[in-house]
């Protein structure tokens, strides 16, 4: 099976799969939809160890594994909380710690990685400047930007927030390839990170989002009420800039594989490699959407 049916039936097949678990699984603010951000959290962090390891920098799979499913088991634990409502008794005292949730995990992941390795034995503490960046690399990327997508299933309509986003990132990268294909012969090797993109990839991974971002605000004006503005020019902005971040995401990707010496992330999943080869994009463009959707129509 060639390379582009391959690609084709894990969109056919894999999207439609993330559109059902978000919109028949709302429960809990999507607690089905956040286990998955932590698992492939977990998996992306795993992938990001082994290109590490091409630079001296060692971390095991196992504790890559918890430091990349920490941060945003955290955030989605705090999810569940808030889903049950703000009330007497336990839950309010709950309520009250969750401002602390996030740094606590950060700290108790920093806590983790020195106190583990200060007490190696003389051989292993000749690494433990490698050793601990490693650590902290894998608890940083990508679980760090995944938590933002974790903070959407706590906002209002937050089924339409998400499939907007996905529907975005998933749509640039389906643009940037066919507008590639198509128009980038003679555009390509303008990023040194990536030279097989090109010019008119980049175009249709900008245009498919300010399109979906149009026609959200026009389709659904309930959810995507601009504060200020028509709300055209709000849902174009919040567009080319998530599809300006997913592509900074898949780049930044791109980068790293290339210092590893790495042509996938691994290879996880059939026609797409790895799971930071599918992650990449969702996972920075995360935190740009969900500021632009925050500052553009209140959410």
């Amino acid at each position: 099976m060639g390379k582009i049916a391959q690609r084709l039936i894990v969109f056919l097949v894999g999207v439609p799969a993330v559109v059902a678990l978000v919109l028949l699984f709302p429960q809990l603010n999507h607690l089905a939809l956040n286990l998955a951000i932590v698992f492939f959290s977990a998996l992306g962090a795993v992938e990001f160890s082994n290109m590490l390891a091409q630079k001296n920098l060692r971390v095991s799979k196992a504790e890559a594994a918890v430091l990349g499913a920490l941060l945003p088991a955290a955030v989605a634990a705090v999810a569940v909380v808030a889903s049950l409502g703000e009330g007497a008794g336990i839950y309010g005292v709950f309520f009250r710690l969750l401002g602390y949730v996030m740094p606590a995990a950060l700290t108790a992941g920093v806590l983790w990685l020195f106190l583990s390795r200060v007490f190696s034995s003389g051989e292993k503490l000749d690494g433990f400047a490698g050793r601990v960046v490693a650590g902290l690399a894998a608890l940083l990327y990508p679980g760090v930007f995944m938590i933002w997508l974790v903070g959407m299933t706590e906002l209002p309509d937050s089924g339409a927030v998400i499939i907007t986003f996905l529907l975005m990132v998933f749509g640039g990268d389906s643009l940037a390839w066919a507008t590639g294909m198509l128009f980038g012969k003679n555009n390509r090797g303008v990023v040194a990170a990536s030279p097989s993109k090109s010019v008119a990839g980049f175009a249709g991974a900008l245009l498919a989002p300010a399109l979906v971002g149009i026609g959200a605000a026009v389709l659904a004006p309930g959810v995507f009420e601009p504060l200020f503005g028509a709300p055209v020019a709000a849902g174009a902005i919040m567009g080319l800039l998530t599809g300006a971040a997913a592509i900074l995401g898949d780049l930044a990707e791109s980068a790293f594989k290339r210092s590893a010496g790495v042509k996938d992330s691994g290879s996880v999943i059939i026609g797409r490699g790895g799971v930071l080869d599918s992650i990449d994009s969702v996972a920075v463009a995360a935190p740009v959407f969900y500021v632009c959707y925050s500052l553009l129509f209140g959410g």
